[in-house]
């Protein structure tokens, strides 16, 4: 049986735990967008000099797992006293910092790769028809490119968010009291597990499908003007 006065003493913590992921999942992503869109850009460069450091970034970051990253950054970096005697050390020290660097890091390499794909698949008769405007490349990127591949981006994008969100869970392992280590606390105390890491299961469901039908209501107002019209017999 369900042991209901467990949950109800640990509410308290959980929510500070779901403050936790949120803050970081909301971060990591707001800075990962803002870094991919001239990542992106430049990914789709004709010129080697340009898309091959972007190319090797995000090979390196989507080819190992996040967990390691975040081991490599936190306790990896600590082991160089160049490191530890730098300017940065305040921040490399940092459980937060870390972490947020790290996620932002990781969800910025996917993002780059999204938003790259959708820049490719730009139909040539849109790039055409704004060439023959008189427009030029920046503004064709402004106006034409950028809100086309954004647009279309957004069902990868959102899947993204959703798999940034369940990784946060290994937060914890560098101190942060996210809604898994608030579980895994619940349950040394309690010895509990379907107290513990249920509430967990169903907090990630609800945020999961809230975030899920977010992005779906933001596609269908995005892109809208894809879908076909019905057209009524007289």
């Amino acid at each position: 049986m369900i042991d209901w006065s467990i949950i109800a003493e640990a509410l308290p913590a959980f929510a500070e735990g779901l403050k936790t992921t949120m803050m970081l999942l909301a971060i990591s992503c707001g800075a990962g967008l803002v870094l991919s869109v001239p990542l992106a850009v430049a990914r789709v460069s004709p010129h080697r000099a340009v898309w091959g450091p972007v190319w090797l970034f995000t090979y390196v970051m989507r080819g190992t797992p996040l967990l390691v990253q975040l081991f490599m950054v936190y306790h990896g970096l600590a082991q160089f006293e160049a490191v530890r005697e730098s300017f940065a050390w305040p921040a490399l020290r940092s459980p937060w910092f870390c972490a947020w660097l790290v996620f932002t890091l990781n969800t910025t390499a996917y993002t780059t790769e999204i938003f790259a794909g959708a820049l490719r698949a730009t139909p040539s008769g849109e790039l055409e028809a704004a060439r023959s405007l008189g427009m030029s490349e920046a503004t064709i990127y402004r106006r034409i490119l950028l809100p086309s591949a954004l647009r279309r981006a957004l069902p990868q994008y959102g899947n993204e968010v959703v798999m940034m969100m369940h990784a946060t869970a290994i937060a914890s392992t560098v101190t942060l009291v996210e809604i898994t280590r608030v579980a895994r606390d619940v349950y040394y105390n309690h010895f509990a597990p379907l107290e513990s890491f249920g509430v967990v299961a169903v907090i990630y469901f609800v945020l999961t499908f809230g975030m899920a039908g977010l992005f779906k209501l933001v596609e269908r107002r995005a892109l809208r003007h894809l879908r076909p019209t019905a057209s009524g017999v007289a």
